[in-house]
């Protein structure tokens, strides 16, 4: 009888040390982004779990915190910063605060098509800004994409630039944006990506400007009842991670987590496609005039001073060998 005991509390102990051992062995890390959950970024990062759970057999899990759940994506880099969150994906809206090499990439008109963005951000300059990133107390994994940025708003069809004169459009924080559409007689109006939908839905905003892929998996359509397909700025984003996460890992962990760093970008360049190719429908089905005839080069000229005041403040060395190796 006292046999049996001993085993039963010995067997007891190994079953709770073990199951210890394998609740303290798996990591599970916050992923936060600001668009909705199924969204492209939700994609990107659900892709980004399973890979990394594949390669870690288990031992990191990934949470998804979607639709600013943690909070802008300002606030989210932040965190990044001090450590309160893991990972993120995040438009390059706040990233000029950080790093002001970047915002050479929000310049309007800059880059030619989807082929020449991603071959540039997949390469060498592409690199050099990652690692220009990974100097301001954050690391950077990889580019991935929003898409090409369009206009809506509640008030009138886009047609030409005279049209957006005097309407409040939500910008991301971003510097060079606000000014592409001061320069073409709009009021530009920061504000945090979660706060968009309401401020439409109270008119405290006439408009906003988004990808294909945000604005309908935002449902836009709701609030806003024209569209006009300008593709004024290509519209990067990227995957950054926590340097307290990333200075804890092995260099075993860290080839894993850059690993799913590439696999997230793909599903989310194929849910960006998508969007792309079907969005512009579903955005008529559901209500929106949609302007598709944009005469490109009144949108350029319009909004061409930013291009001066970017110079002017950051020189234009990156500027020209980004536009050289699209030539």
């Amino acid at each position: 009888m006292f046999r049996f005991r001993s085993l039963t509390v010995v067997s007891a102990v190994a079953l709770s040390v073990a199951m210890s051992g394998s609740a303290f062995a798996q990591t599970v890390l916050n992923f936060a982004h600001s668009t909705a959950q199924n969204s492209h970024y939700s994609m990107g990062v659900q892709a980004f779990g399973k890979k990394l759970s594949e390669l870690s057999n288990g031992k990191f899990e990934i949470r998804e915190q979607a639709a600013g759940a943690l909070g802008g994506e300002r606030d989210v880099i932040e965190g990044l910063q001090i450590g309160s969150v893991e990972l993120t994906v995040s438009s390059t809206g706040p990233l000029g605060n950080f790093v002001p090499e970047a915002l050479v990439l929000d310049l309007p008109f800059l880059f030619k098509d989807y082929a020449s963005a991603r071959s540039i951000l997949d390469g060498e300059i592409g690199q050099e800004l990652l690692d220009k990133v990974s100097e301001n107390n954050l690391v950077a994994l990889a580019w991935t994409e929003n898409g090409f940025r369009h206009v809506t708003n509640s008030s009138r069809p886009i047609n030409t630039p005279a049209d957006l004169e005097g309407l409040k459009i939500r910008t991301m924080e971003n510097p060079v944006h606000m000014e592409a559409f001061r320069a073409a007689g709009a009021s530009p109006t920061p504000m945090a990506f979660p706060e968009v939908f309401a401020a439409l839905q109270q008119n405290v905003i006439d408009g906003q400007e988004n990808p294909i892929p945000v604005i309908t998996a935002s449902k836009f359509w709701e609030v806003q009842s024209n569209l006009t397909l300008t593709g004024h700025v290509y519209s990067p984003a990227i995957i950054l991670a926590s340097p307290s996460l990333w200075d804890g890992l092995s260099d075993e962990e860290k080839g894993w987590f850059r690993e799913a760093a590439k696999v997230a970008v793909e599903a989310t360049r194929a849910k960006v496609e998508s969007d792309e190719a079907n969005g512009v429908e579903l955005l008529r089905k559901n209500g929106m005039n949609v302007v598709e005839n944009v005469d490109k080069a009144a949108f350029q000229k319009a909004v061409a001073p930013a291009y001066d005041t970017f110079k002017a403040k950051y020189g234009d060395e990156m500027l020209k060998r980004i536009q050289a190796a699209q030539q």
